[in-house]
């Protein structure tokens, strides 16, 4: 049986085929906003609670995308929702704002920020350069942003000393790190104008209530946000070329803030491969790579020590909290007892660093093999946010540090690669376990007064890890059936793969899998 479709106008004006009787069907004049009361299946049943899902003659709803009369439309309201959700944010953080920190405030409340410890550790309260005149533990384009908000504040608070000087850098940075998700939400609601209560899973998700300013993760997720909305107007002319360039240049800005955002040029690239767009994604690549050279050797060169202590902590840090590898290390006096003096995999892992880090590179490197073969694999190729999504995802589960606030880097990357509510929510629940377990263990490291037996936090961890590997499995499910993808019952394609939305398989590639040419979208419809 052949798939029906429709046509619709896309964001950009051109023709696209719809399917048709999906969650969001072409209207005569457009592509209608997608409801998900209607469409996921998690939010039908709970709209039942305030009676039902959206009516089929609720038309001042349910108008093409980009036309609604109304002054609240659906953007117009995640942008609402995020503003709020950061307000309550401020308000979470308030108690720690003073940096009086008394009596263990800072876990109690569960309001520590890096933000504001580091201004003092980190020399900005006396002036210090970061780098010239104290090294940085984190890449350059952070310790920039540190220094940039920094020392204004500290000469500010020359002119007046009667100022708080931590609590206006701390503000001044929630400020601008605000800024940059909701930026973040502007740019998954350019990329998904048919589908804007998607953005509402960032807007609204407890873990940016947590953790949106716990350190600066904001910055890079703002700029890998904005390199994925330039990939995503790529087109097949020199314009496009260009817009591949900035591409590059924003997530290479990205990786020189905290490195997650390069693992999005692999996806690009194997993508690329397949589809015959290798030129677009060779730019992205090499400019990515000559702006993080750029970015660095301004420290690099002057100041080597210093700019290579964020290396050295990586390559010298033990098994962190909340890890895989910590998991482990406590499950190895459980299930196997050791003799006395004996060491179990894990705790010898965790005395024998090197073979940590190489083992933790290669699960990571295996598992980005993975996914390159699942792209290629694919029976339709899958969308670049979804295999973005895998391979952040798997950089996390393998790696020996998973900080509370490394949520915030796959939160957009989810939203993306699979706005199912269900599932996201179990997720976003299993972070705020962790959330409040963390804080319970670092006030009894501080106390030496366990708040609750170290299962319970090891349990949270768990739970954490298993429902990030759920969110995978199901990613990966919709990447080998899918007709089972949210994205497709809107888009024909990839609205994220800009060049490589519609585009055909390779010549190399439909040789090498023995079929024929066949665009990557679905069939025309078939008429009896």
């Amino acid at each position: 049986m052949s798939t029906e479709s429709t046509a619709g106008i896309d964001e950009n004006g051109s023709d696209r085929q719809l399917p048709l009787g999906a969650s969001a069907a072409a209207g005569r004049s457009g592509a209608v906003v997608d409801h998900p009361s209607r469409s996921d299946g998690f939010v039908r049943g709970a709209a039942g609670l305030i009676g039902g899902p959206l009516g089929d003659h609720a038309v001042a709803l349910d108008r093409p995308a980009g036309r609604e009369s109304r002054f609240w439309t659906a953007a117009r309201i995640v942008l609402a929702l995020v503003c709020l959700t950061l307000a309550l944010h401020w308000v979470q953080k308030s108690p720690c704002q003073d940096g009086a920190w008394q009596n263990n405030v800072q876990y109690t409340r569960m309001c520590y920020t890096d933000v504001l410890a580091l201004y003092y550790a980190e020399g900005l309260n006396e002036g210090k350069v970061p780098y010239a005149d104290h090294p940085v533990e984190y890449p350059v384009l952070t310790g920039y942003f540190m220094g940039a908000l920094g020392l204004p504040v500290h000469a500010l608070g020359v002119d007046n000393p009667g100022i708080n000087q931590g609590q206006w850098f701390y503000n001044l940075n929630a400020l601008v790190l605000s800024a940059l998700a909701v930026a973040t939400v502007a740019v998954i609601l350019s990329l998904r104008r048919r589908r804007p209560w998607d953005a509402a899973l960032f807007a609204l998700s407890p873990a940016l209530v947590l953790t949106a300013t716990v350190n600066w993760d904001l910055l890079a997720v703002g700029l890998a946000a904005f390199g994925l909305w330039a990939w995503a107007r790529t087109r097949l002319d020199l314009a496009g070329v260009l817009l591949a360039g900035l591409a590059g240049v924003l997530l290479g800005l990205g990786g020189a803030a905290k490195m997650w955002p390069l693992f999005i040029l692999g996806p690009i690239l194997v993508l690329a491969l397949r589809a015959g767009r290798i030129l677009h994604a060779v730019v992205s690549v090499g400019a990515a790579a000559l702006t993080v050279v750029v970015v660095n050797l301004p420290v690099a060169i002057p100041y080597p020590e210093s700019w290579g202590r964020f290396f050295d902590l990586n390559t010298t840090r033990p098994i962190d909290w909340g890890t895989l590898w910590y998991i482990g290390r406590y499950l190895d006096g459980r299930i196997s007892p050791s003799a006395p003096g004996d060491l179990g995999p894990f705790e010898w892992l965790n005395v024998h660093i090197s073979a940590l880090n190489w083992l933790s590179y290669l699960l990571f490197g295996l598992a980005c093999a993975g996914v390159a073969a699942l792209a290629l694999l694919a029976p339709r190729r899958p969308r670049l946010a979804q295999l973005a999504f895998l391979v952040v995802a798997a950089f996390l589960i393998f790696s020996k540090v998973w900080s509370q606030q490394f949520v915030l880097w796959l939160l957009p990357l989810a939203v993306l690669a699979r706005p199912r509510w269900g599932a996201f929510l179990a997720w976003q629940v299993a972070e705020v376990c962790y959330f409040a377990a963390f804080y319970g263990e670092l006030l009894g490291a501080a106390t030496t007064r366990p708040v609750f037996p170290e299962g319970v936090f090891v349990l949270a961890a768990s739970l954490r890890l298993i429902t990030v590997a759920v969110l995978c499995g199901f990613v990966i499910r919709d990447i080998l059936r899918p007709e089972r993808d949210a994205v497709r019952d809107t888009y024909a394609d990839d609205p994220d793969g800009g060049v490589l939305d519609g585009a055909e398989d390779a010549p190399w590639y439909q040789r090498w899998r023995h079929r024929p040419a066949a665009v990557d979208r679905p069939a025309e419809p078939v008429t009896a």
